[in-house]
């Protein structure tokens, strides 16, 4: 009787295919097969529901797959420590999501580092290397980062860049809006919420070290340029995404210009601009616009102060790198059935 039982098995073990699979998880063979290769875009309660059925039907993986697609991928998330809302709920989020994580054969933890310190980063990026299979991080434009990129891609450790990109190096892929686009759009939100009539407008941004926030004040000049000749982008301010900064950097714009019109917030930092606009009581005439809806931004549009925000779901980030190193480790090109991510427009009347 044990002699057939274990037959039994082995029979079972040898015959089982992707239909079985599909028939005891409840599944499609669809399905199926993305979770048995690895592939992203399916909940993680599927995810560990096929594999059950796999492992109860025997059903053996593909030999040749890469022995390293069976061993946990250990991934690090380098975000800019400091007070911006938006990489912090990021963060919080990515240290939350390990169940997920672990439905794709992936382990990541989340290290906060100093912002706007190219030398730092590129150092922090060959260390947390020398002991990971991939890194995504937030992307400094300086030659000092791109080098630590090429240096990691020569070591077989794939580099993704999160929201802000860095040109001409070996990263892999790079996940984020459009910043070009996000800044033509705060453009036209701030012009239609303004209307025709002659104004100003001003710019604070995080830093422009970060390719994004430099990309997106580009888009914002241009948009005027070409659209809207009337209203006038008369200086652009940094604040390093710091509360106290935007606070006295919009001081400083509101004193200069009595009747500025608008303000693009480029990165962080947002209480900082609604604390001025209230205290000269001009929060509800300043077109304010600004980047990434999170709890402070969520009052200040409840409130009126702000207008719109833009933004991405740090879901979405979360899921596009899983896509991303799950195909490298395949052999897959990198971006390989992921969509790029769409830019979001939260308004009051909006808010999900």
């Amino acid at each position: 009787m044990d002699d057939l039982k274990t037959a039994d098995g082995l029979q079972r073990r040898r015959m089982a295919r992707i239909a079985d699979v599909a028939a005891l998880s409840g599944a499609s063979t669809a399905t199926v097969d993305r979770v048995l290769n690895q592939r992203p875009g399916v909940r993680a309660a599927t995810v560990q529901r096929v594999l059950k059925a796999a492992s109860d039907l025997g059903y053996v993986l593909d030999p040749g797959l890469p022995a390293q697609a069976l061993t946990p991928m250990r991934l690090a998330f380098l975000l800019p420590a400091g007070s911006n809302r938006f990489l912090a709920m990021l963060g919080r989020h990515i240290a939350g999501a390990q169940d997920q994580l672990a439905s794709f054969n992936m382990r990541a933890r989340v290290e906060f580092i100093e912002s706007f310190k190219p030398e730092l980063l590129a150092q922090q990026l060959r260390q947390v290397g020398r002991d990971v299979d991939g890194i995504a991080f937030m992307a400094l434009e300086h030659p000092a980062v791109r080098e630590a990129v090429n240096d990691l891609a020569e070591r077989g450790v794939p580099a993704v860049t999160l929201i802000s990109d860095v040109a001409n190096s070996r990263r892999a892929a790079y996940v984020g809006l459009d910043n070009r686009s996000a800044g033509r759009t705060a453009g036209s939100l701030v012009a239609r919420f303004i209307g025709r009539r002659p104004a100003k407008v001003a710019m604070i941004a995080g830093s422009l070290s970060y390719r994004a926030h430099e990309e997106r004040e580009m888009g914002f000049l241009h948009l005027f340029e070409e659209l809207f000749p009337q209203i006038e982008v008369v200086g652009l301010r940094e604040g390093l995404d710091d509360e106290g900064r935007n606070y006295r950097q919009a001081k400083s714009l509101l004193g200069q210009y009595p009747t500025l019109a608008g303000i693009y917030n480029i990165g962080g930092g947002p209480e900082g601009i609604a604390r001025a606009l209230k205290e000269v009581g001009r929060q509800r005439e300043v077109v304010f616009v600004g980047h990434g809806l999170t709890t402070e931004t969520r009052t200040l549009l409840l409130d009126g102060t702000m207008d719109a925000v833009i933004t991405q779901h740090p879901h979405a980030v979360l899921m596009s790198c899983i896509a991303i190193f799950a195909n490298l480790r395949a052999g897959r090109p990198a971006v390989e059935g992921t969509a790029a991510p769409s830019i979001e427009i939260i308004l009051r009347e909006n808010l999900p």
